[in-house]
């Protein structure tokens, strides 16, 4: 389960994903983190159990949110595809 779309607020895009259990949430992560190291754009992150919550910004452009921000979002809603229950 995960937030239907991204919410952009404060110059951020954030969504929550919810999945199985821990494991899951930890695999989706590493994923992400391969995804988002290719790109050399990172997310903020946090992760509680199975709840994963993503936040995009683009710091080099003033903390605001960027075509880099929407083309990462998109490649982790692909991804995220794959984990979800």
């Amino acid at each position: 389960m995960m937030d239907p779309i991204w919410q952009e607020s404060n110059d951020q895009l954030t969504r929550t994903f919810l999945f199985k259990d821990f494991l899951v949430a930890f695999e989706f992560m590493k994923e992400v983190a391969l995804v988002a190291e290719q790109q050399g754009h990172h997310p903020n992150w946090s992760n509680v159990y199975n709840k994963v919550i993503i936040t995009l910004t683009t710091h080099d452009a003033g903390n605001t949110v960027t075509e880099k921000d929407r083309s990462l979002a998109s490649k982790i809603d692909i991804i995220a595809q794959k984990y979800l229950p």
